[in-house]
């Protein structure tokens, strides 16, 4: 039985779903605008037992070989967010987010990807320091409060850019010390990412097992998830990458117990290869569309493949 937990108005959810439903496999859907009839009951001894219950379904998570796993808080969910915070709904709905959390963790099934393998992306040095220990070039880096430190990084390197450090998204922009003062006065209240702006190609490569899949980004913005909003255009296309970037973006992706990941690469005039981060869970949807790959099948594949096999690769 193959366990997917989300909304179904989630691209990556509902087409990974109908991959499985193509495939006949078995699977159990949990919605989370279920949660306000849902139970969950786990015992943990020599064994991990439990049963989660919605409605009139059930299903024993001893079952489960496999997992999809991109949830959101269940707080969030508009009848839960609507009783309020000293609600009876509330509070289950945080116990059973707690609950099946800590089972994603401690299950012998295969589960792309558990939750404590997608924290490192919580913070963007560390994870750049995984990034590097993984082979590739990651940018110059200074992490400040000090508008006087950004001008000489500034200085010293030409154009920056600068982005969240934590896991919050945020829109990649270039930084002018001289035409952005104002951002530099609220410096001191908010520890920001600085780095070198590396010139060169984008591309975006999703990992999924052994097999990957990689896009050319072509586009105008700084950040081409914001093209529109930046008033710019983003395109892209299927690329192929050289053998040695695709073995090594599934030897990084492997290290860091992701087996589905967004690698974001871009390869400079002088052929280096810089990576930026990897995504633990990523929207995929975006450039399956784009660029023709069947991304959602190979999920599907993997976790049927992955969970009959009974372990992770």
């Amino acid at each position: 039985m193959i366990f997917v937990w989300g909304l179904p108005g989630d691209e990556p959810v509902a087409t990974v779903l109908r991959a499985l439903e193509k495939r006949n496999a078995p699977h159990f859907f949990f919605n989370q605008h279920d949660v306000v009839s849902a139970e969950v009951e786990m015992e943990v001894s020599a064994n991990i037992a439990g049963t989660l219950t919605i409605g009139e379904k059930k299903l024993d998570l001893a079952s489960v070989t496999a997992a999809y796993l991109r949830p959101y808080e269940s707080i969030r969910v508009p009848a839960v967010a609507g009783a309020g915070e000293q609600s009876e709904l509330y509070a289950r709905a945080q116990q059973i987010d707690d609950i099946l959390t800590s089972w994603c963790e401690m299950t012998d099934a295969f589960v792309v990807n558990r939750p404590v393998d997608m924290a490192p992306n919580g913070s963007k040095p560390y994870q750049a320091m995984m990034i590097e220990a993984a082979g590739f070039l990651v940018p110059e880096t200074m992490i400040t409060t000090s508008a006087e430190d950004v001008c000489g990084f500034e200085a010293e390197h030409g154009a920056i850019i600068y982005k969240s450090t934590s896991g919050v998204r945020s829109i990649v922009s270039r930084f002018s010390a001289k035409k952005q003062r104002e951002k530099l006065a609220k410096l001191p209240a908010c520890p920001t990412q600085f780095q070198r702006r590396i010139p060169g190609k984008d591309y975006r490569v999703h990992v999924v097992g052994d097999a990957v899949f990689a896009s050319r980004i072509v586009t105008t913005v700084d950040d081409y998830r914001y093209a529109s909003r930046l008033k710019g255009s983003t395109k892209m296309k299927a690329a192929t990458l050289p053998d040695d970037i695709a073995e090594k973006c599934i030897r990084m992706a492997h290290s860091m117990q992701l087996w589905v990941a967004g690698v974001d690469l871009r390869r400079t005039p002088d052929g280096e290869w810089y990576c930026f981060e990897v995504n633990p869970s990523p929207g995929f949807t975006f450039f399956q569309e784009a660029s023709g790959y069947a991304i959602d099948d190979a999920i599907a594949e993997l976790l049927v493949s992955k969970g009959s096999a009974g372990n992770a690769p």
